[in-house]
């Protein structure tokens, strides 16, 4: 595991990710970058390879509610250089898979078809029941350069367990190799760490998110 991730993997990983939401692409912000998200709850990111004092000097700098900031670290490393106004948000880990991912049982189980979809350079694929016609998993990848970045990877609560996501990444990786990336990153959360591991990933390095939520979520 690194200790930070290199400016060019996150520039390029956050390029992905603001195709695969449809925003606008990452803008440079001193020694980090900034996205436009606009919405209630996110209204724009800063993202950081590292805490340094561009990073330290925007937490004291913002006061708005639901601008997030973003870095490549653990918490500890710099929460006591921080206003305490800020909050931290669930553990979250960058992944790299610099190889093609392992799979034991790569078969969809008959009672799924697949579908597709596109837009941008980002692939789609969603698992779906034969029967009704139910979502069971949806994942995207984003193809930047020669870097192919997995967002959104789902698997609805009643269709776990059998699978469906393994398969899925599978998928997707086959879309990616087909357009020229062999390099594969995500930010996985504490649910997804271990389903990524299975299949061959590794932990590039920690991630962490802090932001100062509206008075009403402070007084909850």
């Amino acid at each position: 595991m690194k200790n930070n991730a290199s400016i060019d993997i996150i520039e390029k990983w956050l390029q992905g990710w603001s195709l695969s939401r449809q925003l606008p692409q990452p803008v440079k912000y001193k020694s980090g970058f900034t996205v436009d998200v606009n919405t209630p709850m996110q209204k724009k990111r800063y993202v950081f390879s590292e805490p340094n004092d561009d990073f330290l000097q925007l937490a004291e700098l913002v006061d708005e509610p639901w601008v997030f900031l973003k870095v490549s670290s653990a918490f500890e490393t710099f929460k006591d250089k921080i206003p305490s106004k800020w909050q931290m948000q669930g553990d979250q880990y960058m992944m790299s898979c610099f190889h093609p991912m392992t799979v034991l049982h790569y078969d969809l189980p008959a009672d799924y078809r697949l579908e597709y979809d596109q837009y941008n350079s980002t692939y789609v694929i969603k698992i779906i029941t034969k029967d009704g016609g139910e979502q069971a998993a949806i994942g995207r990848v984003a193809i930047v350069d020669d870097l192919g970045v997995y967002d959104q990877i789902i698997t609805d609560q009643n269709h776990r367990r059998k699978g469906l996501a393994s398969f899925l990444m599978k998928e997707l990786e086959k879309i990616a190799l087909s357009k020229g990336a062999y390099n594969n990153f995500l930010v996985a959360t504490v649910e997804g760490k271990s389903l990524y591991e299975s299949l061959g990933w590794e932990l590039y390095s920690l991630y962490t998110s802090i932001v100062i939520p509206s008075q009403e979520y402070q007084d909850e």
